[in-house]
């Protein structure tokens, strides 16, 4: 049985100011995207995007990530605590981010940026999906670091004791959502993108991807405990997960189902 290392969630202290592990998981995340779309847009040219392009491109997504993943939280986990303490809200330090509302922000942010540069935003998001499993696996080691968003109990060899919770063995599922939306997102996806595909496809098979790996995930994850389960033995997790399945499932047919539907750029 294997025991949780208890990590010091601050990884530097500058006098008054604390560098948290979670902080720099979001930096390892950001700067680990710009690199690898930096490399995709100067390696593949004939995706139609620059380094210079990727710079002006952080600013929005880092700007949707942020506002998107906060304001998420409060709508999907908290609503009635934050309408009781709107000015909450801003504490970030306190954490509270969810991917799904992260995503939602991102996908505005986009959009705004397609518009501004005068391009499909289908092209954007194209290019943009298999860079964003790199952030996905660093905030996952971060949620592990921290030692939040804990197992089920679970009596499987590698089950896991977070002494900050109780004695009983449970599932590292922070670990397990790393490979899958980190790694095994990125590979597929990766994979996925190196051949021409329909304009919405790579988009498609993200959404899909990551749907399915976060609902499957979920089974071993421990619910919040403030939100228990939902309708049907399901987390809250997994319930947001399903409208990204079918929004998924809706665009890959779209993508490849249209009259004359051109053959993108990935």
């Amino acid at each position: 049985m294997l025991v949780h290392p208890q990590f010091d969630p601050v990884a530097l202290q500058l006098g008054p100011l604390a560098v948290r592990w979670y902080g720099l998981m979001y930096l390892v995340g950001f700067l680990g995207g710009l690199w690898l779309g930096k490399v995709r847009a100067r390696t593949r040219p004939e995706l139609g995007f620059s380094a210079k392009m990727m710079d002006d491109l952080l600013f929005y997504v880092v700007l949707g990530v942020i506002l998107g993943g906060r304001l998420g939280y409060v709508l999907f986990y908290k609503p009635a605590d934050y309408l009781a303490n709107p000015l909450h809200i801003l504490y970030l330090w306190e954490g509270g981010m969810s991917f799904h509302g992260g995503l939602l922000g991102v996908i505005f942010a986009l959009w705004l940026f397609a518009r501004r540069r005068g391009l499909a935003w289908f092209t954007v998001t194209d290019f943009i999906a298999p860079l964003v499993p790199i952030g996905l696996g660093a905030g996952r080691i971060g949620n592990f670091i921290n030692g939040e968003l804990w197992g089920r109990p679970t009596s499987v060899p590698w089950a896991m004791v977070f002494p900050h919770v109780d004695a009983v063995p449970r599932h590292p599922s922070q670990l397990y959502e790393f490979a899958l939306e980190g790694v095994a997102l990125f590979a597929l996806l990766w994979w996925f993108s190196a051949r021409p595909r329909p304009v919405g496809a790579v988009s498609a098979l993200f959404l899909m991807g990551y749907g399915v790996f976060r609902f499957l995930a979920e089974f071993t994850r421990e619910p919040d405990a403030f939100l228990g389960f939902l309708a049907l033995g399901l987390t809250m997790g997994q319930w947001l997960s399903i409208p990204m399945i079918l929004g998924g499932v809706a665009l890959w047919v779209w993508a490849y189902k249209r009259p004359g539907a051109p053959v993108g750029r990935p």
